[in-house]
């Protein structure tokens, strides 16, 4: 492995494949949240089966947690290594000709996304760990002596989207988001090797991925806010 992370294009197939890894994580993440906009009852459903599920917890999330460090790292150290070769190539030859913004600013749009998993963590994910592990709580209650006192996860998502500064944090981050997966998505692709009859068919997808998927989480924290 670490032979492979030594030369650049070992670098960047890793790159890849953990873009990839990360995109799928995205949509499903999507998937779950859109629910709350249409079901309560299914969001909390969804939202219990995923925060308790031990394959989730313990399988999935290690390697989810691994995927985006492993991202951020891999990101910073090939974005030194190109900007030490384009002093040299950038003196022969216009850089901004021949890229686009958002490939020449992916480190930028990569620290704002980097800002918002922190903050998202501290939102949901922090104290979400403190009540299952340090409380002890797995059930998903509202209040664990109140059978019928309802699941809690509706209630936390809404109660977070009440601050309008914190909503605008989150539109900023996901337009950030858009912007990197408008490069990142189809640049992944070509790391893979996969320039091939079906290029055109992914860069149309990856243009609605990037563009769609961030316009859908903007969707469901306006939702929550104005509807409050």
């Amino acid at each position: 492995m670490s032979g492979i992370l030594n030369s650049t294009i070992g670098r960047k197939f890793a790159m890849a494949l953990s873009a990839l890894f990360l995109m799928i994580f995205l949509l499903q993440h999507f998937a779950i949240n859109i629910l709350s906009v249409f079901s309560e009852e299914a969001f909390n459903e969804t939202s219990h089966f995923m925060g308790t599920f031990w394959a989730v917890q313990y399988l999935l999330q290690p390697v989810l947690i691994f995927g985006v460090i492993f991202h951020f790292v891999m990101g910073f150290v090939l974005e030194i290594k190109n900007n030490r070769a384009r002093k040299i190539s950038y003196v022969k030859n216009n850089g901004a000709a021949n890229s686009t913004w958002m490939s020449r600013n992916m480190i930028w749009s990569g620290l704002a996304i980097l800002a918002f998993i922190v903050l998202h963590f501290i939102d949901f994910w922090a104290p979400e760990i403190n009540i299952k592990y340090f409380k002890g709580d797995m059930s998903g209650l509202l209040d664990p002596d109140n059978v019928d006192s309802g699941f809690r996860y509706y209630e936390e998502l809404v109660h977070k989207f009440e601050n309008p500064i914190r909503v605008g944090a989150y539109v900023i981050a996901f337009v950030f988001l858009s912007l990197h997966l408008l490069h990142g998505f189809s640049s992944a692709f070509q790391s893979i090797g996969a320039n091939n009859k079906y290029t055109k068919g992914l860069k149309g997808f990856a243009k609605v991925y990037a563009i769609g998927l961030p316009a859908g989480f903007i969707f469901i924290a306006l939702f929550h806010h104005f509807n409050q």
